[in-house]
Parts: C-alpha cells; sequence; structure tokens
C-alpha cells in the first residue's frame, strides 16, 4: 500500500523534557526552548513542502506542548495558527504510575519493575492506570496513519514517533525504543524511506 508523505514533529522542549521526567499523559507546556524549536520546524517544513505548506493537511495530539508546537510552526510557515485538526489517539504513551519521575527515581523507588521494563522495553507495560506498552501504542495509532488521505504534517510524541516507525515498517519493536527523536526537526516519511530534516 503507498502511502502519502508524512512530516512528523515531536513537540518542542518542557521544562520536564529538560528535567529528564516521563510526561506521558500529563500536560506540560513548552518551556522558551521548544516554544524556539516550534518556529524552527516550521522553517524547516518551509524549505520541504517547497511552497505548498497550504495544500498538506495538519493534525496534532491534543496535548498543550504538542498544540503549542502545532501553532507555532504554522505562524512560521504564515498560515493560521489555530487551523488544524486534533487526534486524542496521537496522546502520548501512558506511563501510568511512573509519570513525572526520572529513570533514576523509577530505578531507586521501584527496582524490579524497571529491569521488567529493561529486558523489554517494547512489550512491558508500566504498574498504575493509563499505562501502556509501545505495543499497545502501536495499535491505537495505526488508524489514524491508515485514514491519512494525503500528505500531512503531524505534531506527537516520542512515543508516538516510534510507534509510528515501527508501525510503518521503518524501526523493529527492538531498535525504536533506543532511537533519538529529535525536538524541533521533521521526520520525513516517504516512498524514498525515512529521513531527519
Amino acid at each position: 500500500m503507498t502511502r502519502p508523505p508524512l512530516y512528523l514533529v515531536r513537540h518542542g522542549e518542557t521544562h520536564w523534557n529538560a528535567e529528564g521526567r516521563l510526561q506521558g499523559q500529563q500536560d506540560t507546556p513548552l518551556n522558551a526552548t521548544g516554544v524556539a524549536q516550534a518556529g524552527e520546524a516550521g522553517r524547516r517544513l518551509a524549505a520541504i513542502l517547497n511552497g505548498e505548506a497550504a495544500r498538506a493537511a495538519y493534525v496534532a495530539s491534543p496535548l498543550t506542548r504538542t498544540r503549542r508546537t502545532m501553532e507555532g510552526l504554522r505562524a512560521a510557515l504564515g498560515l493560521d495558527p489555530g487551523a488544524y485538526a486534533l487526534e486524542p489517539r496521537l496522546r502520548e504513551i501512558g506511563f501510568g504510575a511512573w509519570e513525572g519521575m526520572t529513570w533514576r527515581e523509577i530505578r531507586r523507588a521501584d527496582p524490579a519493575r524497571a529491569a521488567a521494563r529493561d529486558r523489554d522495553r517494547w512489550g512491558y507495560c508500566p504498574p498504575g492506570a493509563g499505562a501502556e506498552s509501545y505495543a499497545m501504542l502501536v495499535e491505537r495509532v495505526r488508524p489514524v496513519l491508515d485514514a491519512l488521505g494525503g500528505p500531512t504534517v503531524m505534531v506527537a510524541h516520542g512515543g508516538v514517533a516510534r510507534a509510528i516507525l515501527v508501525a510503518l515498517g521503518r524501526a523493529t519493536p527492538a531498535e525504536a525504543p533506543h532511537l533519538e527523536i529529535r525536538q524541533g526537526r521533521v521526520l520525513v516519511l516517504d516512498a524514498a524511506g525515512h529521513r531527519w530534516v
């Protein structure tokens, strides 16, 4: 099946990103660096889309950090900042009871579960309400990908990006949890493969 081009942007930096805290589905805002990264992503998209930015579809996770990133990049493209769709299935992976903690804190407070997750980063589901494994996340985001009808700019999260790479056959479940998902850059997924711009 031939898929339309997807331009995937991870939200800009938050204070929790800077502190190494798992955000999951917590609604954290962008910091000043994140606001700048949103504009940078828009400038990168302008170069990639080469005058066709108004023809693409735009969709974002409903969390504040992704909405603000989308609005910043659309402003940088000269488009109405608020004219985009929200897709709840693009929310970040749920880390349950671990949200708000750093990995160091998790390893100290819950060493057995942290070790179990280290052994199976793709399939492990953390403790607590709303927690998900990456395998579960793929099933949540796959229908969104299947419904894309044309070139799409998507603003989502690091975990969602990893799930998309696996769903599209661009990474294996063993590789994906270890990939760097960059902020302020655009991951282009098209017929030529995938690349960061």
